[in-house]
């Protein structure tokens, strides 16, 4: 999916959601547990449940590698089952050198085919090498994040210049806008605005939102663009939104109402 698709889709859909598939083996509906693959029935009735809502979809890899051969195989069959209008993002993280960075890029853009993965730079641009090598695909680099030790690294200054500062204003200067992307965690409004300056014309993708605290408002303030450049990612408070027999009536619901709040701000932005 090129960026003009993806812009296509947010106005069609008046979202710019991503639903976060992290789908907690131990989290599943009990009685989901006694088919043959629960992992992919849960994902499948979440997909069915919100589809209409988002714009994209993003599987923690974590959560199914941590399943050995199966968890793969639920991981495949749902990449799979997502409809070809909505991106699909390999929340992996990777970061190699070389060879290894491109059996990475492999193993998640031809073998399991999706459209984006998340990548670290902290090993150098070289790294990113192998994934932006692939057309029409979305490389997606982690710039600053939301969680606590954040702190450790991130932020530290060199003349003025934090060290995620750093990290996107060169990948942005080396790598376009069409097929790279940052991640940009919701929890400190103030660092959006600082990203955003670093990136001004890169799409977000931006976790944090609801659970961990994050608020669209802010997000939509410091970070929107004129064709949005917005990917909000919602997991836990969507996929966990019930836990008996209609759960996935629950997380359509949740998905509907972050969705009409992404509407109202679109058109707040004339968009």
């Amino acid at each position: 999916m090129n960026r003009s698709e993806l812009v296509g889709e947010i106005r069609k859909k008046e979202s710019f959601l991503c639903v976060g598939l992290d789908t907690d083996f131990d989290k599943i509906p009990a009685f989901l547990k006694k088919l043959d693959d629960p992992v992919f029935e849960f994902n499948k009735r979440i997909i069915d449940a919100t589809k209409e809502y988002c714009v994209a979809y993003k599987p923690n890899i974590a959560f199914y590698e941590v399943l050995g051969s199966k968890g793969w195989e639920s991981l495949k069959k749902t990449i799979d089952y997502i409809p070809d209008n909505i991106l699909t993002i390999a929340d992996a993280k990777r970061g190699d050198i070389g060879n290894t960075a491109n059996m990475y890029s492999k193993t998640f853009f031809e073998l399991y085919n999706f459209d984006a993965v998340t990548v670290s730079p902290y090993m150098g641009l070289d790294t990113l090498v192998p994934f932006i090598a692939f057309k029409n695909k979305w490389t997606i680099v982690l710039g600053v994040t939301s969680n606590p030790g954040s702190k450790d690294f991130q932020f530290i200054s060199n003349d003025g210049q934090a060290v995620y500062q750093k990290v996107m204003s060169d990948t942005a200067k080396l790598y376009g806008s069409s097929n790279t992307m940052f991640v940009v965690g919701a929890t400190r409004g103030e660092e959006i605005a600082h990203a955003r300056k670093c990136a001004p014309g890169h799409f977000f993708l931006v976790p944090g939102v609801g659970k961990q605290g994050g608020d669209l408002k802010t997000v939509v303030q410091h970070g929107f663009i004129q064709d949005c450049g917005l990917l909000v990612n919602s997991s836990r408070g969507i996929i966990y939104a019930g836990s008996d027999e209609n759960f996935d009536d629950k997380a359509g619901e949740a998905a509907r109402l972050l969705r009409d709040e992404m509407a109202g701000l679109l058109r707040d932005h004339n968009f």
